[in-house]
């Protein structure tokens, strides 16, 4: 189900035309407007909530950002400017699937974020607190952020039951994906020294090797963290049951498949079901 929400949630990040509007609301920078929109939630926090929230970004990438981003926009008015922006770029893409299949989807995705489980998943309980959009494009939208918030905050919790730190968690999945370093390094603001050091811990660990490859150990701690993060996640579709979650798939699909055209082959992401 993730490789299935998670596409329409990402127009928000990789849509060519969100930067426009979230420009037009004062959030200059993909980075602001990264943070601000992401952030807006938890309303005006400073950067340590971030930190703990975001997970994998640098300290001193969030400081640079909060509580500046505030000065600029409100965390209404984020809130706002981002459910204006992901709802044109998915009508853009989406102008061929009938309004009443889209209502479906809408409602059915709804069923499954009303069902989320609150307590430890800070970012999810967040945007589920916000209202509910009456626009079927918007309420989708709103219904695939808190799945994907949801299920991000329990990966964290399966990283750090792990043992695996903000810092090791980019470090090990660069070792992984497509991408590796060369994405995930600047676009999480970690430095050269930072990286260098984290590669040599994990090393000692055996989840890499020295010069930052996978190792056999590191590939299996990754399908076990992926495992648990599942069942943390499973819980809204164990709610709606199997027949509920089957149909909601099946609704899914052609919507996950266009929006996924926003999406760059390699992105801090990875790349989905639906780029296939």
């Amino acid at each position: 189900m993730w490789g299935l929400f998670e596409p329409i949630h990402a127009v928000l990040y990789f849509a060519p035309t969100t930067r426009s509007v979230l420009e037009a609301a004062g959030l200059r920078g993909y980075w602001r407007g990264y943070f601000a929109t992401r952030a807006a939630p938890l309303g005006p926090v400073g950067p340590e909530p971030v930190i703990a929230a975001f997970y994998g970004f640098a300290p001193q990438m969030v400081t640079r950002a909060f509580p500046d981003v505030w000065t600029r926009a409100t965390p209404e008015a984020a809130i706002a400017a981002r459910q204006v922006a992901a709802a044109a770029a998915l009508r853009a893409v989406l102008a061929d699937i009938d309004a009443g299949v889209l209502a479906d989807a809408a409602e059915s995705l709804r069923a499954a974020a009303t069902a989320v489980d609150l307590p430890g998943r800070v970012l999810g309980a967040a945007n589920a607190g916000l209202p509910w959009p009456e626009d079927p494009v918007e309420m989708l939208w709103h219904a695939a952020t808190i799945l994907r918030e949801h299920r991000g905050d329990g990966h964290i919790a399966a990283l750090l039951t792990a043992g695996v730190g903000a810092r090791e968690s980019l470090v090990w999945k660069a070792s992984l994906y497509d991408g590796g370093r060369g994405m995930l390094q600047p676009a999480r603001g970690w430095t050269d020294e930072e990286w260098a050091a984290t590669t040599a811990d994990l090393a000692g660990r055996g989840l890499v090797t020295v010069d930052g490859q996978a190792t056999d150990a590191g590939r299996a701690l990754d399908v076990e963290i992926e495992d648990v993060t599942d069942r943390l996640a499973a819980a809204p579709w164990a709610a709606i049951g199997d027949a509920a979650t089957a149909a909601c798939a099946d609704l899914l699909r052609p919507i996950a498949v266009r929006a996924a055209v926003y999406l760059p082959p390699v992105s801090p992401v990875g790349r989905l079901p639906a780029q296939a």
